[in-house]
């Protein structure tokens, strides 16, 4: 049984009022952990030391070099400790081992990237009418607070945590409540590595009050949420009081658009690999799978055949190529909205069922689902379902494909699979999606911008976007000809 603590100026804490959370093992149910269950008064404590570390200045004003060979460190020790934190990610989130440790290495090498970053040429300067020497230089934005979900605990902690402190910001981490077990995994190597105390802290509890601590207190300058849209909404509202720098990064209902013209089974593979790939728990899920209606029957008759091979089981099966759901409570939603479809009249034609025979009955595990005749205006194509659940949608043209893609109030992601070159950019570029592939789905890059159009986000994470984030941006004016203005009489 793992004993998790919290991590504040550079101690492991239990909760002020001593309670704790299970934490538990979706493939099976079992208890794998109690994690500190923080509250209010452990935020605010966080936060004032962040607070503090960060007006002492000693952090944001190390040399950019300095501060790159600590996250040089970290993905040294995330390398060194890569088998551990895989095995760690399978069984606090249920997803396969080889996604986990393909989880790893991104998060080892997007640490390389910032570290990199941190020391690249940036600001700018420029030619004004007076004799001035004009120039633009970003700073650190002062105290960030970091929230991720559970389908990417430790990935999605280090895409916010990696250019923030490259960035030179002090940082109060929330892990989800219900997967932080790799979260202290990171710590630990953050504690091993020797950033000073107080630059980076650790605080686990609710969303309901940590979170909103967190985006409410008038000490943190920039709050970072990665997470469903109701919830982005109401740190927004939080986060008014001190007016502080907000990025979201939200729900999704992406569609992924194949045309006739496709090139069929490519487009097949990277239709399953777009829904079923972390069992669908994913926010650029390719969820909606528009159809030209020429290949359509064909189409979901193949796709229909290869999702009733894939193989559910736990994660640390070898064999395993899709997961459990992460926790008891999200399974349920998910097959709530499998029984909306049904009542709405769309068909079933694939899975559908909690799975509970051969040893998963105490596991949280879904069939690969798959709906067909669908109608624009229901729930499971309007609506983020976040598991492996996929609805049909079919077209006839060009402009009716478009119309359907662009025809929900999420715009994260999207593809196109077509071996016309200009067909595939005319829609890529009419997709109001801020991630989109063609004749592919779901790789992700470091140096790519990560984020989404309407209200899948505010802001970008990865690339130069995502240091700039965690950016001031300060314009400095030096006078080359020292002399009175002159502009009074006397």
């Amino acid at each position: 049984m793992l004993d998790l603590k919290m991590y504040v100026d550079g101690k492991w804490v239990d909760a002020q009022s001593g309670e704790t959370r299970d934490i538990v093992n979706p493939a099976n149910g079992q208890v794998i952990a109690k994690a500190a269950e923080g509250n209010v008064e452990d935020a605010r404590r966080a936060i004032e030391v962040a607070r503090r570390t960060f007006d002492e200045g000693g952090w944001s004003e190390m040399p950019a070099v300095q501060r790159a060979s600590y996250l040089f460190a970290i993905a040294d020790k995330l390398e060194e400790y890569a088998a551990e934190i895989a095995r760690l990610e399978t069984l606090d989130n249920g997803k396969p081992l080889r996604e986990a440790e393909f989880d790893v290495a991104d998060a080892a090498a997007c640490f390389r990237y910032y570290a990199g970053l941190a020391t690249k040429p940036d600001g700018q300067t420029y030619h004004v009418a007076d004799p001035m020497q004009a120039m633009v230089v970003r700073e650190a934005v002062g105290v960030c607070a970091l929230i991720v979900p559970w389908n990417f605990p430790l990935l999605m902690g280090v895409w916010k945590i990696a250019p923030a402190l490259a960035a030179g910001n002090t940082v109060v981490f929330k892990p989800s409540e219900v997967t932080p077990v790799t979260a202290i995994k990171l710590f630990e190597i953050i504690e091993e590595v020797g950033i000073p105390h107080g630059v980076i802290n650790m605080v686990m509890g609710a969303g309901p009050t940590v979170g909103n601590e967190l985006a409410e207190s008038h000490l943190v300058d920039k709050i970072s949420f990665t997470g469903g849209t109701a919830t982005g909404r109401s740190i927004m509202k939080a986060a008014a009081g001190n007016i502080k720098k907000i990025s979201l990064e939200l729900g999704g209902k992406s569609p992924n658009i194949v045309f006739a013209d496709a090139d069929f089974e490519t487009a097949v593979d990277y239709a399953l690999f777009g829904i079923f790939c972390n069992q669908g728990q994913v926010c650029s899920a390719g969820s909606r799978l528009l159809l030209e209606e020429s290949i359509h029957d064909k189409f979901v008759e193949r796709l229909v055949e290869r999702a009733k091979q894939i193989t559910v089981g736990a994660g640390d099966h070898p064999d395993t190529e899709m997961g459990p759901l992460v926790s008891q409570a999200h399974m349920e939603k998910v097959l709530g909205y499998i029984e909306i479809g049904k009542q709405e009249g769309a068909r079933l034609v694939c899975g559908g069922n909690r799975i509970t025979k051969d040893g998963f009955e105490n596991g949280y595990f879904v069939e690969p689902t798959i709906f067909v005749d669908t109608k624009p205006n229901m729930r499971i194509v309007q609506e983020e379902i976040f598991g492996p659940v996929l609805a049909v949608q079919k077209f006839k043209d060009e402009a009716e494909a478009i119309e359907l893609a662009n025809g929900t109030v999420y715009g994260l992601a999207g593809g196109v699979f077509t071996l016309d070159g200009a067909k595939a950019m005319r829609v890529i570029k009419k997709l109001r999606s801020g991630i989109t592939w063609i004749n592919s789905y779901h790789p992700t890059y470091n140096e790519a911008p990560w984020g989404g159009y309407k209200q899948s986000g505010i802001g970008r994470g990865l690339g130069t976007f995502g240091l700039e984030e965690f950016t001031e941006v300060k314009q400095i004016n030096i006078n080359m000809q020292v002399e009175p203005v002159g502009w009074f009489k006397n």
